[in-house]
């Protein structure tokens, strides 16, 4: 990892450098931007009037810095959606700042309020409906959770900041195997992954590094229609919106120390290449970690480097690239039984000494990535714009995997398997979309229409799996094979020894390929100022080669997938009522069965429909945004029973139903809040008798808990000398949860717990101090998936960032 370090050092001297030779002959503009009322004005545009429109925006606190300016006479431009314009003339000198603030005054005629929360819903995302939309046009729900709560949290990993986002709940760690090594999660009911980036393919088998994060958006509810299948999740999907260049010199170097040997450097450095037409922004991160238990860690390195290029006023370019090194231990997970009754009644009868990994730090894995994208985007006319994406992704999994799975013979042991694995998986996609927003007769309509292909393929060329050693929960250790009762030669957790037994399993070798080929269209139509009404269908043909070596299992299916959505604005771009029809649907594998020649089967499609309704506000100056809904799901076309000599039926039925509630608040000047309330209902309506996965009354047991609460609230100081000293508290809490429930294993539940975090900072312009103290009780939790995963007890972080 040393090469990653020297390169991050290597970075962040040429930024410095850069900046100090352009601050010897250039000067800088800096100033705070308040409206008439004293409050500070977040998101106003501070523009040098014609040069090339170099400026800045305002942040939380109002304060604005525009570097680089050459010596001379400028006007500056202060401006904002409902705020008065108004101008002032400078003059810059090389090597010194000058000072200019603004006072604006409400402009009643545009806007009744002026705008100053923090993580606004209200502003538009061009990502949930591939067209820029409001919240509170929007008919489907999402959460977004800023990169200022993820400063204010120390966040360090992609885990924790979805801790803010009601009803979602942590599954499965991140065990890097090829495929699906990234976190699993509970939405609404199902299970789901960080899939998707800035709108499109986000491929990852490992952790995301939070540092190039400008916000995260969980779209709630299946999204099939606009995200075809591969992507998302019945419950929804995450969507993570990467940090673009802006205009200006400027960025971040920051540095985390926290406990378990926890360091972390981070760098964020936007610049203008030669002219304002080509801005790039790098963000990196250096971080390495060890567990809270006897044994493990996780060292990884992340550079993001963002061109946006404006070839012309109708023709701008963006690329964005993403490349991590990450190189882990297997987190202990303990895999309980799924074929005989449990033999422990719960965690107390189990009595795991969570202190144990059950592990070696000899035994990692390794997960090189990148995710590339490119994005042209065209004006055609005031009315229509064309936007043309290409992305390509790419995820090794080369190392060991491993998990502990029980043993099943009422000795109260659980079987430690293991591989080499060396998998890789590549994506491609190719969007063409044409947005528009025109008018037919008084109805204003903003339609996007979209081309989709989606291919990939993945390999797997690691080593055949092998039985180590069995372990019970307080860490004895024994060589007796489980299903013969031979006690074998002691193998140990070194790469050397569990290379010599790897060495006699069969290699695997598979390499599968599949496609999509993809039409969709979304209209939001105004049938009144106030009325909107969408429509939008997907047509989806799915190409699935399987092996490539072989046409037996190839198969092809055609998926048609259709929203609807309705929103009335009681009070305009305050307050509205909606409802919405969503559609997901998943394509099914086919599968062989019979002793004598086998028998293909083939199945239609899953189809996942959701009825939802309720309410979004955006009320007293948009300082009081949330959200309240209740949803309904019905899963259908599961595919239930079948063995290796019988066929499978396709008819299984899932639903989930539940409500929530969001609230973002700014009620008084300096506090901000985010809280978030969730209740889900799961139900197997029709399954198998004795199926831990789909049996008919049980609640699925990748539902997640049923009632979840998360709250994170801040208090700044916005005037005198403590000016910028903030204090942060809140936390999360999870109803038990069922990892397993059925006739065969019986039931076992992981107990309801609180957790809470604290923080204290300082927040000057030209850096911040911060001290976090999470899982302030100290309490042992955990959560699983028919597993037991320990979480952090007591942690604290210490942050230290330089901004220029």
């Amino acid at each position: 990892m040393m090469k990653y370090l020297y390169m991050w050092c290597l970075l962040l001297c040429v930024a410095l450098t850069a900046s100090a030779q352009q601050t010897a002959t250039t000067g800088a503009v800096r100033g705070t931007v308040k409206t008439s009322d004293g409050t500070a004005a977040e998101f106003v545009s501070v523009r040098i009037e014609g040069n090339g429109a170099k400026g800045s925006t305002a942040g939380a606190d109002g304060k604005y810095t525009i570097n680089r300016v050459a010596p001379g006479s400028y006007t500056l431009v202060a401006s904002f959606i409902g705020l008065e314009t108004q101008k002032q003339t400078v003059e810059v000198r090389a090597g010194e700042t000058t000072v200019a603030d603004f006072v604006l005054s409400e402009d009643a005629s545009e806007l009744q309020e002026v705008v100053v929360s923090e993580g606004r819903l209200s502003a538009e995302s061009p990502y949930v409906s591939k067209m820029p939309l409001k919240n509170l046009e929007n008919s489907q729900v999402y959460n977004s959770v800023p990169n200022n709560i993820l400063i204010q949290q120390a966040v360090t990993n992609f885990d924790d900041a979805l801790r803010n986002v009601p009803g979602v709940q942590k599954l499965w760690e991140s065990t890097g195997r090829g495929g699906d090594g990234a976190s699993y999660y509970a939405l609404r009911g199902f299970e789901a992954q960080a899939t998707v980036v800035n709108g499109l393919p986000g491929l990852t088998n490992g952790s995301l590094d939070p540092s190039n994060i400008e916000r995260i958006e969980v779209v709630k509810g299946p999204s099939g229609t606009l995200f075809g299948s591969s992507l998302v999740s019945y419950g929804g999907l995450i969507n993570t919106v990467t940090k673009k260049p802006y205009h200006g010199f400027g960025g971040s170097v920051g540095y985390i120390a926290g406990s378990f040997g926890l360091n972390r450097i981070t760098a964020d450095i936007n610049t203008p290449l030669g002219n304002d037409n080509v801005l790039l922004r790098v963000n990196t991160a250096y971080q390495t970690e060890n567990s809270f238990q006897d044994a493990g860690f996780r060292n990884s390195f992340f550079i993001a480097p963002t061109l946006t290029y404006k070839a012309s006023e109708k023709l701008s370019f963006t690329f964005v690239t993403e490349f991590m090194q990450e190189e882990k231990t297997n987190q202990a997970m303990l895999f309980l039984g799924r074929d005989t009754p449990l033999q422990y009644k719960n965690l107390d009868d189990l009595n795991y000494n969570r202190k144990l990994s059950l592990t070696s730090n000899d035994l990692s894995m390794k997960n090189p990535r990148y995710n590339l994208q490119a994005i042209a985007t065209y004006k055609i006319s005031d009315q229509w714009t064309s936007q043309t994406v290409i992305s390509r992704g790419s995820a090794k999994s080369t190392g060991y995997y491993s998990y502990l799975y029980d043993t099943e013979n009422g000795k109260r042991e659980f079987a430690l398997w293991i591989t080499n694995m060396q998998a890789q998986t590549l994506v491609t996609d190719i969007q063409q979309n044409f947005i528009g927003d025109f008018k037919i007769g008084n109805m204003r309509n903003r339609l996007v229409v979209g081309l989709d292909y989606y291919g990939r393929n993945l390999v797997d060329n690691g080593s055949g799996w092998s039985w180590v050693h069995n372990v019970n929960a307080q860490g004895d250790v024994n060589y007796i094979y489980p299903y013969t009762g031979d006690e074998m030669a002691p193998t140990y957790l070194t790469r050397s020894s569990i290379d010599k037994l790897l060495s006699t399993t069969t290699p695997s070798a598979n390499n599968t390929r599949d496609g999509q080929y993809s039409a969709y269209f979304s209209d939001v139509i105004n049938i009144t100022p106030q009325l909107l009404a969408q429509a939008s269908l997907r047509v989806d043909y799915f190409d699935n080669e399987g092996d490539i070596l072989t046409e037996e299992d190839d198969q092809t299916q055609t998926a048609l997938s259709p929203k609807f959505g309705l929103i009335y604005q009681v009070l305009p771009d305050r307050l509205s009522v909606f409802a919405n029809y969503l559609n997901g649907f998943k394509n099914v594998a086919s599968r062989t069965y019979g002793q004598g020649p086998s028998i293909t089967q083939t199945f239609k499609p899953e189809h996942a429909n959701q009825w939802e309704a309720g309410v979004k506000m955006s009320l007293l100056a948009e300082r009081l945004n949330g959200t309240i809904s209740y949803y309904d799901i019905t899963l259908d076309n599961v595919v239930t029973g079948g063995t290796a000599t019988t066929p499978s039926l396709q008819g299984g039925q899932v639903r989930s139903k539940g409500f929530e509630f969001d609230v973002n608040a700014s009620p008084v000047k300096g506090l901000a809040l985010l809280a978030g309330f969730s209740h889900n209902d799961s139900k197997v309506v029709r399954g198998d008798e004795a199926n831990i996965w789909l049996e008919t009354g049980r609640r699925p047991i990748y539902s997640g808990p049923a009632n979840q609460v998360n709250l994170w609230a801040t208090y700044t100081l916005t005037a005198g000398s403590l000016e910028g000293l903030g204090f942060g508290i809140g936390g999360n809490y999870s109803s038990q949860l069922a990892i397993l429930d059925s006739q065969v294993t019986g039931t076992f539940y992981l107990p309801e717990y609180v957790v809470g975090n604290a923080s204290v900072f300082f927040n000057a312009s030209k850096y911040r101090i911060g001290f976090n103290l999470n899982n302030i009780t100290n309490k042992y939790y955990y959560t699983g998936y028919s597993t037991i995963n320990p979480q952090k007890p007591r942690n604290a972080t210490l942050s230290l960032v330089y901004k220029f």
